[in-house]
């Protein structure tokens, strides 16, 4: 079987606290819909939580879990979750062009989520994943991908327009300024925050904040003496008490005190 596991780092602010996690990449006819199926798996103590905190990257996920269905809105802060006894959860982050088809509005589900009515979603991913023996996260994975591309169907240009939008934004040669995301593009600032709005929820500004954050964040999480200031220039901020207040924002703590919890 194909290696399919990609990254876990980036998004999960303290990776050590985690329990089972694994984050796969979609099947190549799926490639445009989701960027990777994420798969948590838990079992904790009786009486014991663990507190999961992510910064999570500015999109729309599709949450699979035991008890139904979730489409969960892009998020403006970090955000934790406790979990208790045992359980798991398959989750796509969705591209652009799947997002649209499943909101209308995503920037009515910022910070929030809603249930979606999805029974043959539910039941195929339930089946893949207590199926158990090798490969049974590719299974969900796959059942998942199938039912997205009948879901979404063809991809129309402007879709196709949105996730390249998103790439520009958030991938890994992405860019600091809106403007330059919007020349790179060859449409206007204006284009860019209309396609923005309509596919993801949120201005273009804030996709980069998100994106410079999860960067530093796991810079700083994955190199102890990494320069602070050399890490703020790197990525673009004015200087590193920009980068100071932009985590405290956002994160809740310094990138000082970041860097001691997450040790």
């Amino acid at each position: 079987m194909v290696d399919r596991v990609v990254d876990v780092g980036r998004g999960v602010l303290y990776p050590s606290r985690m329990p089972r996690f694994h984050r796969l990449t979609p099947p190549q006819d799926a490639a445009k819909l989701v960027a990777w199926f994420w798969v948590p798996e838990w079992d904790i103590e009786p009486g014991r939580t663990s507190r999961q905190h992510v910064v999570a990257y500015p999109a729309l996920n599709l949450v699979v879990q035991v008890d139904g269905v979730e489409l969960v809105g892009p998020t403006t802060t970090a955000t934790h979750r406790d979990l208790s006894g045992r359980g798991w959860a398959v989750g796509a982050l969705l591209h652009p062009a799947a997002a649209a088809t499943l909101a209308a509005d995503p920037g009515a589900l910022r910070d929030s989520s809603r249930t979606l009515d999805a029974l043959d979603l539910h039941d195929g991913v339930l089946r893949a994943m207590e199926s158990g023996g090798e490969g049974y996260r590719e299974r969900a994975a796959d059942a998942f991908s199938r039912w997205l591309i009948r879901r979404v169907g063809e991809i129309g240009p402007e879709a196709r327009q949105a996730n390249a939008m998103s790439e520009m934004l958030m991938g890994d040669d992405a860019v600091t300024r809106p403007e330059e995301a919007a020349a790179r593009l060859a449409m206007s600032v204006r284009t860019l925050q209309r396609l923005c709005h309509r596919y993801v929820g949120l201005p273009p500004a804030a996709m980069i904040r998100r994106r410079r954050l999860q960067e530093a964040a796991q810079r700083i999480r994955d190199d102890p003496d990494a320069s602070l200031s050399v890490i703020a220039a790197e990525l673009g901020y004015v200087d590193q008490a920009h980068l100071t207040n932009d985590f405290r924002a956002v994160l809740g703590v310094t990138p000082r005190d970041y860097r001691t919890g997450a040790g």
